[in-house]
């Protein structure tokens, strides 16, 4: 009678090659012999096998579609099946496929490394540039010398003495790779990795080059020019696209990054787009009125400070900060000017001048202080006069 195969791995009979292989993998991992030794778990492990092998074959599966037994002794398509190797009839191509059904395929990827090219790309630089605030707000283009690798002109960046070139190397054959055989309950394991002499180029260099010792590159200064878009800020890069360190064998270079260093403004302090100064005001010029003469980034500029003006008020010059800087490069209009204004108490008075405080004081009842609650008008101890009716 003829086996259910799809009844065997659990399977429908629409399931597909991938559905198969992960229901035989499950099998597998709790089957195997070198897993479960018992006598029943290897018998339903060669059913197993059979059923993978049944079932990933197009010609058998539709045997068995059509009623029949592909492995059927008698019909002459697989009585061998059942040797003495218990993999022969699985379907396996070797300790791959074996590899593949415990571990998903990570042994057939491991060995399918090739060749590194002695060729590479360089890795990237990184410079960084001081610029004050006014630089930052207008942009600057500037010239900067640069220490990086650069191609070898005695050897063309081949890594070779003039009239030679790369031999093959005879640790590994040429391929890059050098095996590794161990024993494991699954049989023999092959590891493989790149070559220790020719680091996995399979080529190596009998007589380098005596200017780059074989690198291909030298170390070399050059000037670049660094062109940085207003708006930029403390810590931000501009990127030099291949201005940096040529690669191993004349690689293409890597970028270069100028990282900004803003330097302290001694006026200005900045957040952003937005930028923030302190304006001290004398006592008497907040209470009368004043015109203060600020210099801003766009040149000297009037603020009108208004009669009363208490200590701590805040005034907001529109698009008078730094550019707004977008992630392609370019300004989107400003930020603001916020100034702060500080009221300031003189400290030292003569006799005239604190005569005249007292009686500017004593003419508008400001001779002792009051305290005030959450900003209501009015001090506590006017409150209290006012709940003991005045008392």
């Amino acid at each position: 009678m003829a086996r259910d195969y799809y009844e065997i791995l659990g399977v429908g009979k629409d399931a597909g090659t991938e559905q198969i292989k992960r229901a035989y993998r499950k099998l597998a991992r709790e089957l195997h012999p070198d897993v479960n030794p018992d006598e029943q778990a290897r018998q339903r492990f060669q059913d197993v096998s059979d059923a993978y092998e049944v079932l990933t074959d197009p010609q058998k599966r539709q045997v068995v579609d059509l009623g029949g037994d592909p492995l059927d002794s008698n019909s002459g398509t697989g009585g061998g099946a059942r040797g003495g190797d218990p993999f022969a009839g699985a379907g396996f191509g070797g300790l791959g496929d074996i590899m593949d059904a415990f571990f998903g395929g990570a042994a057939g990827a491991a060995g399918g490394r090739g060749q590194r090219s002695r060729v590479q790309t360089g890795a990237d630089a990184l410079i960084r540039m001081q610029l004050t605030l006014d630089e930052c707000a207008t942009g600057v283009s500037r010239e900067l010398a640069v220490d990086t690798a650069i191609a070898c002109s005695t050897c063309d960046a081949s890594g070779c003495e003039p009239g030679t070139k790369p031999e093959r190397c005879d640790t590994c054959g040429g391929i890059g790779a050098v095996q590794n055989v161990q024993r494991s309950f699954l049989g023999q394991v092959v590891t493989q990795r790149p070559c220790p002499v020719c680091r996995g180029t399979g080529e190596v260099i009998p007589d380098p080059c005596r200017q780059c010792g074989g690198d291909g590159r030298v170390r070399a200064r050059r000037t670049v020019t660094a062109r940085v878009p207003a708006g930029v800020a403390d810590g931000m890069r501009v990127r030099l696209a291949g201005q940096g360190e040529v690669g191993p064998g004349g690689g293409a270079a890597g970028d270069l990054y100028v990282e900004v260093d803003e330097l302290p403004h001694e006026i200005f302090s900045r957040e952003g787009a937005d930028l923030h100064c302190t304006v001290q005001v004398p006592m008497t010029a907040a209470s009368l009125g004043t015109t203060v003469l600020l210099e801003t980034l766009d040149g000297v500029e009037e603020i009108r400070v208004e009669p009363g003006t208490q200590c701590a008020t805040v005034m907001t010059l529109r698009d008078r900060g730094m550019p707004r800087l977008r992630s392609s490069g370019r300004t989107d209009g400003r930020g603001e000017l916020f100034v702060h204004l500080d009221v300031t108490t003189p400290t030292r008075l003569d006799a005239r001048q604190t005569e005249l405080l007292r009686e500017l004081a004593s003419l508008r009842d400001e001779e002792g202080a009051e305290m005030a609650a959450n900003g209501r008008a009015g001090g506590l101890f006017s409150r209290l006069r006012g709940s003991f009716g005045g008392r």
